[in-house]
């Protein structure tokens, strides 16, 4: 059986710092441990800067994205993405707080995955409930990813043209429609 390689998207984000430094250098060190896990060279964004997520839920975050090419299926760089972070020191105490990393498995080719009405369900959740449920298992593409300039934008610089399976939209379009004001907020660092 021939073994299928796809694109998949990956959001990184720090705010605070880990045991491989400040946010900014956790977010380069993940990425250079996310990009070994692509079997062709990774593309990865430029850093942004951006206010925490929900408002007032911390200091604000280094955020990138990186795209690899894996014939690895989604359960199993899931795996490798908990592992990355635990190598960080991350802790899961609160949804949605400080975190020194967060990698979010975005989407993986043109895979839905448990299937196409839990990922309506999820997609469709109140903020309320976004913050109060963790899915047991994994949803692809990320429900919220048409919902967030602070994964959108970086995405812009790697993976621009990538639609998303449910809503045929692609990241440019679906950065496009989120209001102005969202898309400002996330800042480009230089360098």
């Amino acid at each position: 059986m021939r073994q299928i390689r796809r694109l998949v998207l990956i959001a990184l984000g720090s705010n605070e710092s880990s045991v491989w430094g400040d946010a900014t250098a956790t977010v380069q060190k993940a990425s250079d441990a996310v990009s070994r896990l692509s079997d062709k060279p990774a593309k990865i964004s430029h850093f942004y800067q951006n206010p925490a997520f929900p408002a007032g839920s911390g200091p604000d975050f280094v955020n990138a994205a990186i795209v690899i090419k894996t014939c690895s299926p989604p359960h199993s760089i899931l795996a490798d993405l908990h592992s990355i972070e635990e190598q960080a020191g991350r802790k899961r105490t609160t949804r949605w707080g400080q975190r020194t990393l967060d990698l979010d498995l975005i989407g993986a080719g043109d895979l839905v995955f448990p299937d196409g009405d839990t990922h309506a369900e999820w997609r469709s959740l109140s903020l309320l409930q976004q913050q109060q449920q963790t899915p047991q298992d994994l949803i692809l593409p990320h429900p919220r990813v048409q919902d967030r300039a602070f994964v959108l934008v970086p995405l812009l610089d790697v993976a621009p043209d990538w639609r998303h399976p449910v809503l045929g939209q692609s990241v440019r379009q679906m950065c496009a429609a989120l209001p102005e004001e969202a898309r400002a907020e996330v800042v480009r660092l230089p360098g």
